[in-house]
């Protein structure tokens, strides 16, 4: 699970782009203009948003996730080497799916469409 893995698992989601908006080395995946997926320059891990906060504190109440800084208290930071390669393609395809299911839906129209098969909107 490297910066690497995050960054060819996320262009390959419909839509998604990235940017360095706050420069330094960020890697910022968004979707629609909104965030889904966040790689420090610090390279600690990656951020990804989650169902809700009560998701958040189970995953870093299970050892699984970290709290993500600067962030909302419903995102989560996997850190390098916690999560198998599988375990964080589901993260980030559900932190992907949860934005791209609140964008506008003259946004969500005018993005690829997305496999039933790609990933799944729910948390677990």
């Amino acid at each position: 699970m490297t910066r690497a893995f995050v960054n060819a698992h996320c262009a390959r989601l419909p839509g998604a782009e990235v940017s360095d908006p706050w420069g330094g080395g960020h890697d910022a995946w968004k979707v629609g203009g909104k965030l889904f997926a966040l790689v420090g320059s610090m390279e600690l891990g990656v951020s990804v948003k989650t169902a809700d906060p009560e998701t958040a504190a189970l995953l870093i109440e299970l050892g699984q996730a970290e709290r993500a800084p600067y962030l909302h208290a419903s995102w989560v930071r996997v850190p390098w080497g916690l999560a198998s390669d599988e375990d964080l393609a589901r993260r980030l395809d559900i932190s992907y799916d949860l934005i791209r299911a609140r964008l506008p839906k003259r946004t969500q129209a005018a993005l690829p469409p997305r496999s039933a098969a790609a990933g799944s909107e729910a948390e677990g």
